[in-house]
This record gives structure tokens, sequence and C-alpha cells, in this order.
């Protein structure tokens, strides 16, 4: 038959060389064609007794990025759909069915009776990565870039077609769960130091080099297929097994809270998959596989971390019919470490940078932040001697605001300040080129104030980055009332220039990260007022999936800084002010001079060696305490994720948000909310909209308005509506 996917030539010495290489795609991914094109692929090779083994590669400069996952996704949803006309056993036999056929292909494969070798010229991941572990042996090309790895636990899923139970039989069981479960991307020296490639080559000698295997090695079997095959780690009811599985568990649960279905899969597999023999194991696999498919958790963290940061990352908001604008030189005002940070990122997408600050000190001084942070990857060994002379070879400190007139962007990003910021406006337009876009780097000032300073309100635009920079993913867009598409569209060609993930949001007083993160804080502050203990409040946030407390986060954003945007709230909306949050920021900083991290003491005191330790101090902060066994700890999990995810459904009726994904994706990448619910609004879809509804309102009889749902929240609650049914891409498309 003729394939579309994958070319098959056969040399004289009888090798069949499968080159992997998808028409019309920048990446090879395995959708139903790939797997039946492979298949066949398979058969041939087995069937044909010219052919004495295989050796597949890629004609692309990976080898592959994985399964669609947009077919996992559209699994999930027959199953839905199946279950209702057929019933839910019949649904759920389906569903096995179709989820297992990969890790049926590559079992045929492994057992077809010939040689199969991988030939991995460049980075394999996901289903493209287990097709190489069903490979009898596996070659790597040498190349700084590529990586390996089974990173499916970031989307809700596990490795599924066979992975999981071939990397636990490949290495001891304890190093196989920390693999399967951090998911991981290698590089080629580490996937061959833990025997996950048997050997590293020069490009070019890749495919001779699994050829050459191929050729001495015609009876070659897996390893567990094989007489007298033991595991590596010994059986899992022997002292060693004893010595992993129980710690792993509490490890898991530590790590988890047992908030991602996917992780508790993992280990399930493992373990019940070394009690038996390897086709069962396989099964097994495929039976949790199956399961997991079904949670509402996969079906999220898909959507979200997959299909939507796609979507979002290809341009989703983009306008349409304006030429993309090409960043030669950016220019940022304000040296200071977020300017600094950003002019790192921003010279390590390959473009030049022009620092400014007030003198030549002051820029030097952010230059040199670029210097350590490149330093810190060259030591790491992620980048060369070289990499750091040119990329600090792109940045030029100055305190010359001329140096603009030739930038192709202009960014400030000075203290925030309406009138610090106002002066630098005034002073950075009048040394740039006419048709430049300005950016605004603010997290909270609304942008179409700011933008009264600049001449043409039009190309005026915020673009608010996040702390750490050169680590955060996360850039949030803010439209002002008279920002322009072609701004908009240079902001957003910017972003993805400097490879980070943008969401677009209209002007308001903390756009969408900051106002909804400040919910989270007040309620950590609320509930400390309360008498909840401290270490109650910050575990419990844990445990409802945020990466850090409500108390922790003040104390990184500085108690100063939540200080000053409360009152300069308080000027322009005193009704938005808590009282009890006042009193307590203001002892903090005004009574007791704890401003957070940055002077050591904060909610927390940092000594300078060993962890930090919540403040003793704050039980004097507490005018009651209460029992923490009479403390509804469900409760407390909901009033910290819904209140943010009241504050986005607030957002998105009031027009600051305009799509259901950039609130989901903004809401995980910007400030961590709960992953395993694929973000805040999916959060209210995935408890349901009468049922969230009613728990708000529980929630305000006890703890007062803010809890209050919205009208658009009371609507859809009567119409059985979702956010995503409702407002999602398919009705957008539609309308």
């Amino acid at each position: 038959m003729p394939f579309q996917h994958f070319k098959l030539d056969t040399d004289g010495d009888g090798i069949a060389l499968v080159t992997w290489d998808s028409p019309g795609r920048s990446m090879n991914v395995i959708d139903l064609e790939v797997i039946k094109e492979l298949s066949a692929i398979v058969e041939q090779v087995a069937s044909d007794t010219a052919i004495k083994g295989a050796v597949i590669t890629s004609g692309k400069e990976a080898f592959s990025a994985g399964a669609d996952l947009t077919l996992l996704e559209g699994l999930g949803r027959l199953f839905a759909e199946f279950a209702q006309s057929k019933g839910p056993e019949a649904a759920a036999t389906a569903l096995f069915e179709e989820s297992r056929k990969l890790s049926l292909l590559y079992r045929r494969l492994e057992t077809c009776g010939k040689p199969w070798a991988a030939a991995i010229n460049g980075t394999a991941l996901g289903g493209g990565f287990e097709l190489t572990l069903a490979c009898h042996h596996r070659v790597a090309a040498q190349n700084a870039k590529t990586r390996l790895g089974l990173p499916e636990t970031k989307v809700g899923l596990f490795p599924g077609a066979g992975g999981t139970t071939r990397v636990a039989r490949m290495m001891p069981p304890g190093d196989a769960l920390q693999f399967l479960l951090k998911g991981d991307q290698l590089r080629v020296e580490r996937a061959k130091a833990i025997k996950l490639v048997d050997a590293v080559v020069p490009a070019a000698e890749l495919v001779k080099a699994a050829k050459d295997w191929v050729k001495q090695n015609p009876k070659a079997k897996a390893p567990w297929d094989q007489d007298g095959y033991r595991l590596p780690g010994g059986p899992v009811y022997s002292k060693a097994g004893m010595m992993t599985f129980p710690p792993a568990n509490a490890i898991y649960r530590r790590e988890t809270y047992d908030n991602y279905p996917a992780h508790r899969a993992i280990m399930q597999v493992v373990y019940e998959g070394l009690l038996v023999p390897f086709d069962v194991a396989l099964r097994i696999e495929s039976r949790w596989f199956a399961k997991i498919l079904r949670s509402p958790e996969a079906a999220a963290m898909m959507r979200t971390l997959f299909v939507s940061l796609q979507e979002i990352n290809k341009g989703a908001r983009r306008p349409a019919g304006i030429p993309a604008a090409k960043f030669k030189r950016v220019g940022i005002v304000g040296a200071g470490f977020m300017g600094a940070s950003i002019g790192y990122v921003t010279a390590n997408a390959g473009i030049e940078v022009v620092l400014i600050d007030r003198d030549q000190e002051h820029a030097d001084k952010g230059k040199a932040v670029s210097a350590q942070l490149i330093g810190d990857q060259v030591n790491k060994g992620r980048a060369s001697a070289a990499d750091r002379d040119a990329l600090l070879g792109r940045i030029t400190a100055t305190a010359d605001y001329g140096a603009l007139k030739d930038c192709d962007l202009v960014i400030e990003a000075v203290f925030e300040d309406p009138a610090v910021k106002a002066a630098t406006i005034r002073q950075a337009q009048a040394a740039m080129a006419p048709g430049v876009v300005f950016g605004s780097n603010t997290s909270t000032l609304p942008i179409t104030a700011l933008a009264r300073e600049f001449n043409d309100p039009a190309r005026f635009i915020g673009i608010h980055f996040f702390s750490p920079v050169e680590k955060m993913m996360l850039v949030e867009i803010i439209v002002g009332q008279h920002t322009g598409d072609a701004a908009l569209a240079a902001a957003l060609d910017y972003v993805r220039a400097i490879r980070k993930t943008p969401i677009v949001v209209n002007d308001s007083r903390g756009f969408y990260t900051s106002r909804v993160v400040g919910t989270y804080l007040r309620e950590g502050h609320l509930m400390l007022g309360e008498g909840i203990p401290p270490a109650m409040i910050e575990n419990v946030a844990r445990m409802a999936g945020m990466p850090v407390g409500p108390l922790a986060l003040t104390d990184e954003v500085a108690v100063d800084l939540a200080w000053k945007i409360l009152k300069a709230t308080e000027l322009e909306a005193p009704q938005a002010v808590d009282p009890r949050q006042k009193a307590l920021l203001a002892a903090m900083v005004e009574q007791r001079g704890r401003l957070g991290r940055k002077n050591r003491k904060g909610f927390y005191d940092y000594p300078e060696k060993g962890q930090k330790k919540l403040w003793p101090g704050l039980a004097e902060l507490q005018g009651t305490r209460l029992d923490p066994d009479t403390i509804d700890v469900g409760e407390i999990k909901h009033r910290l994720l819904g209140i943010q995810a009241l504050e986005t459904a607030r957002c998105f009726e009031e027009n600051v948000l305009t799509d259901v994904r950039e609130a989901d994706v903004g809401s995980i990448l910007g400030f961590g909310f709960a992953p395993f619910a694929g973000g805040t609004l999916s959060y209210i879809d995935m408890i349901g909209t009468k049922a969230f509804v009613a728990r708000c309102e529980t929630l305000a009889r006890k703890y007062g308005p803010r809890f209050a749902p919205s009208k658009l929240l009371l609507e859809m609650a009567a119409k059985g509506d979702t956010f995503y049914g409702r407002f999602g891409p398919a009705r957008r498309a539609a309308a």
C-alpha cells in the first residue's frame, strides 16, 4: 500500500529503513492514519522473508512529538456520547478497545520476529518515545537540543502505549516511578545513563549504527521476552520492594495530595504490572489508561494545557489582516530587576536590546542581571561561553533616551507609580521613531489612564510580565480603550518571538491576573484574622492544588507592595477594601516593619541559613484562635479556590476577559491555579455551575457578600450552562 506518513526502503542486506515524515507538519505526531500505516509496515516487515529487520527514524529535525492529544480528547467526548446511547458498560468497553490500539501495535512490533532499532535523530516525546522503547535497540544522535521523555502527566495523562510497563522493567521501580511521575525530558546522555537509550553516536553515523546492530542481532527479543529475565529491582514482595513502594506512596501523597488521577494510575500500573507477566501488565496499563481518559481532570488538563495552549500560542487572538511585525531591536526603559529580566529574555531570543536607566551605573547593573542569568546557564551546561558572549553583545546599556530612535518596540518597566511612569512615557516618546508601539509593563495601573501621556493612544498597550521573567511563561497583554489592532498584533508577535504565551485582556484595575490573585491573598489574610492557624491556611492551600499558600505568596510579592496596592485601591474604590485586611497589613508593615522576603521578615521568617518558618508573632495579630479540629478543611479549600474562580467569572462578565481559553491558561501559567482543575473557569465547569453557585451562596451567608455569585453565574446555573458549552471556541466559531 502507498504510504503518506512513512517511506520504506530496503537495502542490499535486507534491512528496512522506515522514515517517518508526515507531510505538511513541522513535527511527526501520532494520529489514526499514522497508526494504520505503521501497522501495515510492521506486518510487511514481519511477513516479507527478504526483510531481515528494520530501523525506524524521522525525516524531520525531531523524531516525534507524540500522540495528537486532540484525538484522545475526542475519545473522551465519544465515551460520553456512547454512554448516553449504548450505556456506560458498552461505552467503557469501546473506549478501552480504541485507546489501546497503539499499545497493541507497539507490542506487535516488539514480537513480530524481526529485530527493530530506533535511530533517534532528535526530540522524541510521549507516544513517539514509547515507540522507541518498543524497539529492541535505541541509538540516539549526539544533539544538545534533543529531549527524550514521557511528559504525559503534565497534561493529566500517563504513558499508556506500553511506556509505563516497559520503563518499569528497564530500571529499578523507584527510578522508574520518579521518571514517570515527574514527566522530565532528558538529554540523550542522561537517557543513556539510565539505560533508556543504548548508544549515542554522531548524527552522521546514526542510521548506520542502527542498521549494524540489526544485522548483528537477527534474533533479538525484548529482555522481558527472554528466558530467565529478572526484574531490575527484584520482586515486588521482597526487601527491596518493601523499601520502594510504601515510601513511594508517601511521597506521591505529599507531592500531589491525591489531586491527580494519572499519578495514582502510574503507581497502580507499576505496582500491579510487576506482579504479572508482561502482556497481562500491558492490559492492566490499558485499563487504567481508559479510566484516566474518562476522568474530568484529564479532560480539563488536556483541553487547557494542550489544545487551548497550542491555539493561543499559534495566534488565536491575533487580529487578522495585519502583517507580522519583525523585531531587530527593542528598547526597554527601566533597568531594575523586571526591566533587566525582560531585556534578558529578549536578547536570549536573538533580538538586540537597548536597556535604559537614569544613569550609566544603573543601566550597567541592569545588564549585569543578564550576565548572571546566562552565566548560570553556562555553569549548568545549558549554554556555551560563545552563547553568553553573543547574548551580552546584543544588549546596549545606556542612560541616553536617544538610543530608542532605531527601536521597533519600546517597553517601559519603571516603578509602579503613575507619576514615574508618566514622566518616563513622555521622555521616551520624544526619542521614538514614528509609528512604533509603546508597551507598559504594569501589573495594576489602568492602561487607558497611562496612555493619556502618549501622543497616539492607538499605539499604546499593556505588556505585563510575571516575575521571575526568565521562568514565567505567561505575558498578559492589556488592551486600553483606544489601543489599536496594529498595537495588539505587534505585542502578540513580540511575545511569540520571545517564546512566551500571551493572553489578551481588556483594561481595568488589576486586569485579570493581579485582580484574581488579590482575592486569593485577601482570603488568606481574612482567614488569619478569623483565628485559623497560619500553618493550616498554608497547608490546605497546597492541598487544594496551589503552588504556595497565600501568606507565603504575599511575602514573595512583598507585604509592603500589597499594602500600597490596598491604599491605592481605597482611594479609587473604598468599598472594595476590607477593613480587616487593611488592619492586618498596616500592623505588618507600619507597626512591625515586616515587608516580606525582601527584608527577611514577613508572614514568614527567612534566616540566612535554613528554611523559612512561619513567624511566631502572627499569633499576636489574631484576636481569637480557632481549634483546628473544628475547622472544615473542605470549606477552606473552596474558599481559596472558589474565590479565584468567582472573580474570574466576574472578569468574564465585565468583559475584562473575553475568551475562556485565556482565562484558564492564564490562571495556571500566571498564578498556578490548581492545574488538575484545568483553570479557574474549568473548575466551575468541573463542579457544575449549579453546584458552584450553591457553594458560593452558602459561603456568602457565612462570610459575606464577596462570595455572592454574579448575575451571569446565577443565569447559567438556572439554565444548566457551562462556560465551555456557552462560550467555548466551538460556540465562538459558530457565532
